[in-house]
């Protein structure tokens, strides 16, 4: 066995694409549309990775409400200083280095254009 994607339900789902490839370098992998149904489905990867995130557009969705029981996806990256410095300096949504107790900073939260969070942590 093996994990296969996560889907997220996106309102804009050109300015969702925008975000991650800007961010991240995502890659949309494949592409499932169903307008008779009225829906999208596009698949994204990391270069180097098959995990796939899932983007779902809905075509008459106004938006979704997150709740309070979702977390967040998370990302590692060699070089995370200078991400968070790029992700700055891009206007991008993001949050200060963070540390677990004890610890340096390994960390730091960018939000995407739903709402979601994508925790960006230091690669081991």
């Amino acid at each position: 066995m093996k994990m296969a994607h996560t889907c997220i339900r996106v309102k804009d789902l050109d300015a969702s694409l925008a975000f991650y490839q800007a961010a991240f370098n995502f890659k949309e992998s494949r592409r499932r549309d169903f307008p008779e149904n009225k829906f999208t489905l596009v698949y994204l990867t990391l270069p180097g990775d098959e995990y796939e995130l899932e983007l779902t557009y809905n075509y008459d969705s106004e938006g979704y409400d997150l709740g309070n029981g979702y977390g967040h996806i998370a990302i590692s990256v060699n070089n995370l200083e200078e991400l968070h410095q790029q992700h700055q300096a891009n206007g991008f949504n993001i949050t200060d280095l963070k540390a677990l107790p004890g610890v340096p900073p390994s960390y730091y939260f960018i939000t995407d254009p739903d709402g979601y969070k994508i925790e960006v942590i230091r690669d081991k």
